[in-house]
């Protein structure tokens, strides 16, 4: 009854808290990027809790209870790119002080167009990756409080669609901050506990294979491992929600700042997670691997300490789920709707449109939720829709590359063509995933393209 109390405050906290903070909001510029005046400890935070999602969490445990402590490992690419945001990206951020979406940015360097494209991938992949939170949240919900997963399914994420809703970024902002604390105590809290349940690291290191501590292990060559490690380098760089982190700094310092101290914690967070599957593994080799961290939880956990670390799991999907919420639907209104229509909207109107946009994409990220088995497995088929096409021309803006539209169009064919060609009709040859084939692909063509659209602009400016 204490963890039922603990988690259902919890759950009623998280909602009163954005509802409130929904208040006053009149445009899509604040549903989008609120105030823009966060410090770099909030930027940590929000970016924290928006990447860590169940993927990271519970879709790390799973992996490691598989195949070892290699998963962490390929985890680590998204910390490196992180870290290479930091350094590389979040500094120049004050050379774009207006905008609200990545379309707004991929606008200046290549026109409407590129824009709308933009915008088009931009919702599939927040879409997708909603739904992989979603099929967690239901997960959680059934394991821990024995709520059917569909029931969990509507009820966390109603929650999530309410106050994201309501309150836009600054909801989203506010939230992950809460989530980011109980999460950051209660996941390390659960690795703890089980460690000295089973006696020690030690007793944990003779009960698992001895396969599994080995890189890059018995199930993984070193082909698919470079592979897994560059489709989380690539797989999540400049999606909507975490560039939409770059925004809301009070100046690109912050940013940074903010930026590279959540890349620098998720590297242990990440061996956090996975090591709970170890614990798994060691407390019973026929578990369900998609069940290792809640049993982690449920096992070794005291009453009280079980219910604040439940809520930290709820945190970590909950935290990705609002963030790729309100990616979807500024992409959708701000990069779609706006630039299609002949008419213009006015501010109001943006921002019912966004508002219903979240709800929608919910939605149908229920739907979806329901029919797809794997959380990380359905976080790399979304990857694959966003790196070959959009990472390469956005980091060229970004980084302030002199840029041609012909570069953009024909690294979008070239990336889409390199993934399709390399997963459906070769089906990935040597384990290499088609998403490092696809933005390969994508930046030679669109590096060549560019190089010779530019030198032949030039040579027509001196002829003249």
């Amino acid at each position: 009854m204490l963890d039922y109390a603990i988690i259902i405050s919890y759950l009623s906290a998280i909602l009163l808290v954005g509802l409130w903070s929904g208040k006053g909001m009149k445009s899509l510029q604040e549903f989008s990027v609120s105030h823009r005046s966060y410090t770099s400890i909030v930027i940590f935070a929000t970016l924290s809790a928006s990447f860590i999602g169940g993927g990271f969490s519970i879709g790390n445990a799973e992996k490691v209870f598989r195949v070892g402590i290699v998963n962490i490992v390929v985890l680590w690419g998204f910390s490196l790119k992180e870290l290479l945001v930091a350094k590389f990206i979040a500094p120049k951020m004050g050379n774009f002080p207006d905008v609200i979406s990545v379309g707004d940015i991929m606008e200046r360097g290549y026109g409407t167009m590129a824009k709308v494209i933009t915008g088009f991938f931009s919702v599939f992949l927040c879409a997708g990756i909603v739904g992989a939170q979603v099929k967690a949240m239901g997960l959680i919900f059934n394991v821990f409080l024995d709520i059917k997963p569909i029931w969990g399914i509507l009820i966390g994420c109603g929650i999530v669609i309410t106050y994201s809703t309501v309150g836009g970024m600054r909801a989203v902002v506010l939230t992950d901050v809460i989530q980011f604390c109980v999460l950051a105590v209660g996941i390390p809290a659960a690795l703890v506990f089980g460690i000295v349940k089973l006696g020690g690291f030690s007793a944990i290191k003779a009960a698992v294979p001895a396969g599994h501590f080995s890189i890059p292990g018995e199930a993984m060559t070193i082909g698919v491992f470079l592979s897994l490690f560059f489709t989380f380098l690539l797989g999540e760089t400049l999606v909507p929600p975490y560039v939409q982190r770059l925004f809301i700094g009070k100046d690109a310092t912050h940013t940074a700042r903010g930026t590279m101290l959540s890349g620098i914690f998720s590297i242990p967070f990440f061996a956090i997670t996975g090591a709970i599957g170890l614990v798994a593994l060691a407390l019973d080799p026929k578990l369900d691997p998609n069940l290792a961290m809640p049993t982690v939880i449920s096992t070794v956990l005291p009453a009280g300490m079980r219910g604040i670390v439940i809520a930290g799991v709820i945190s970590i999907v909950m935290s990705s789920a609002d963030s790729f919420l309100n990616g979807a639907a500024t992409s959708c209104i701000n990069d779609l709707v706006k630039p299609l229509r002949k008419n213009r909207l006015s501010e109001r109107q943006e921002l019912v449109l966004a508002k219903l946009t979240n709800c929608l994409v919910g939605v149908f990220a229920v739907i979806f939720a329901i029919k797809i088995r794997s959380v990380l497995d359905i976080l790399i088929y979304a990857y694959n829709f966003w790196a070959p096409v959009i990472v390469v021309p956005l980091a060229a803006v970004l980084l302030g590359v002199r840029v041609t539209r012909a570069g953009f169009l024909a690294g979008i064919v070239a990336g889409l063509a390199g993934v399709l060609t390399w997963n459906g009709l070769l089906r990935s040859p040597v384990g290499i995933s088609g998403l490092v084939i696809g933005v390969l692909c994508n930046l030679i063509v669109f590096a060549v393209t560019n190089k010779l659209t530019t030198s032949n602009a030039d040579s027509r400016r001196c002829s003249r």
